[in-house]
């Protein structure tokens, strides 16, 4: 792939849509064998469906790949800059903000309804106020739960970006940066952060070693779902809360 700069002239709109959902790439991520590109949640939810396959291809998705995708930072950066027409009101757009345009443009809403999701969450009209929702929410708060912990020994690994060590789990990366490189302040892009949904790959971290010491202590996945979107988790989190 060209740089960045020449790399955006070569790309139409249609290259930053999602195959499953056909919305604009919500954390894309790429399958490494063919390199199709999916948004995060679409892929792990084909991957339920189909184990081993790419959704798109049928090709081979490696066992490290179901658990934890590679992110498509190339597209990221791209649709940062890259312009795109809303399909209602023919707004040009940042494609990184579409999806949040679709929430608030009147004719896509009239056109549409709420932007779609894949396997979103939805409310019903029971839940609210009724105590017989609790165990269709139980049911939700299971399934939820035995995603978060399908193939528990897959656990992502990274690269210490102030060595060459390569393939550490978090606490190994934790352990060897408190070893290793305690005094080194350099600024880089934390792994761990960027294998996140909310990671900004631009984002660098002054002091890398602190930043672990205060924001890895603990992995992200055993309080939140994170096959899951943010809004998606909003919505569990309120029905939830009316049988409490």
């Amino acid at each position: 792939m060209a740089e960045n700069g020449s790399a955006s002239t070569s790309y139409t709109e249609d290259d930053f849509y999602c195959p499953i959902c056909q919305e604009v790439f919500k954390t894309p991520v790429r399958v490494t064998a063919c390199q199709h590109v999916f948004c995060r949640k679409c892929f792990l939810t084909a991957m339920k469906e189909s184990r081993h396959h790419c959704p798109l291809c049928r090709g081979n998705v490696t066992r490290r790949e179901r658990a934890c995708p590679e992110r498509a930072l190339d597209l990221e950066t791209i649709m940062r800059s890259f312009p795109g027409n809303c399909r209602c009101c023919s707004e040009r757009i940042e494609l990184y903000r579409m999806r949040q345009h679709y929430k608030t443009c009147e004719k896509y809403q009239d056109e549409f309804g709420t932007s779609s999701t894949v396997a979103s969450f939805q409310l019903s009209p029971e839940s609210v106020g009724n105590s017989n929702s609790e165990a269709s929410t139980s049911e939700n708060a299971e399934a939820y739960q035995e995603e978060a912990n399908a193939n528990p020994t897959d656990q992502p690994t990274f690269d210490c970006p102030l060595c060459e060590e390569v393939n550490l789990t978090r606490q190994r990366l934790l352990d060897h940066c408190n070893s290793h490189h305690r005094a080194q302040i350099v600024p880089v892009i934390c792994p761990i952060c960027l294998s996140l949904p909310w990671g900004n790959p631009t984002q660098l971290t002054r002091n890398f070693v602190s930043h672990l010491n205060q924001r890895h202590q603990f992995d992200y996945g055993d309080f939140v779902n994170l096959q899951l979107d943010e809004e998606t988790q909003f919505q569990i989190a309120i029905e939830e809360s009316f049988n409490i």
